[in-house]
C-alpha cells in the first residue's frame, strides 16, 4: 500500500501522519452495522495494566479472525497503549474498529487517544540503539500497519493505524 508521510508542527504539538485519509472512532461501544462492522471503544487504566487491557480488548473486538492478523492487531495496541501510558497523560481510550469490505477483506482501525502532552510528534519513527530497552513501539507499528498516524498535543494525543488482510476462504486448501 501506498501512502503518504507528511510531518507538521505547531506550538502545542505535532502531527506525524501515514496515511491520506484521517478516520474518527464510530459510535457508542460494541456498535454493529448492517455492513458486518463491529466498534468497540473502551476506557483504558492509566498505569502499567494499559497494554494488557487493550490486548484483551484487541481479543474480543477480533473473535474469529485470523490468528496472524490477531497477532498484529494485539502487538500494535499494546506498543500504542504503552506510549499512551508511558508519554501522555490520562484519560486512555482505545477505539477498535472492524469492517468487512464487500471487497473480501477485513479491515481494521485502531486508535489510542490520551489526555495529552508536551513533547511533539516525531518526525518519523527513531529506531533505537541495539542495547536500548524500549523505544522501538512506533518502528514496530510502521512495520505492521497500513497506515498509521500520529497526533500529539497538550489537550490530547491520537495514536492510529489500520490494519487490512484478504479474508481466506474456509474451503481453501492447505
Amino acid at each position: 500500500m501506498r501512502y503518504r508521510t507528511s510531518a507538521a508542527r505547531s506550538r502545542l504539538g505535532g502531527v506525524l501522519d501515514h496515511d491520506t485519509e484521517r478516520p474518527a472512532c464510530g459510535p457508542a461501544s460494541g456498535h454493529t452495522d448492517g455492513a458486518g462492522g463491529t466498534t468497540l471503544i473502551t476506557d483504558l487504566p492509566y498505569g502499567p495494566k494499559a497494554a494488557e487491557v487493550a490486548r484483551e480488548a484487541v481479543a474480543v473486538a477480533l473473535h474469529g479472525a485470523e490468528e496472524t492478523l490477531l497477532d498484529d492487531a494485539r502487538l500494535i495496541t499494546s506498543e500504542l497503549a504503552t506510549n499512551a501510558f508511558a508519554s501522555g497523560s490520562p484519560p486512555l481510550v482505545l477505539c477498535v474498529d472492524r469492517a468487512n469490505p464487500t471487497t473480501g477483506s477485513l479491515e481494521v482501525e485502531i486508535t489510542v487517544t490520551d489526555g495529552g502532552c508536551s513533547q511533539r510528534a516525531p518526525s518519523s519513527p527513531q529506531a533505537p540503539g541495539e542495547e536500548a530497552e524500549s523505544g522501538r513501539g512506533l518502528v514496530i507499528v510502521e512495520a505492521l500497519a497500513d497506515a498509521w498516524s500520529l497526533t500529539t498535543g497538550t489537550c490530547g494525543t491520537r495514536a492510529w493505524c489500520r490494519l487490512t488482510r484478504e479474508v481466506r476462504s474456509s474451503t481453501a486448501s492447505a
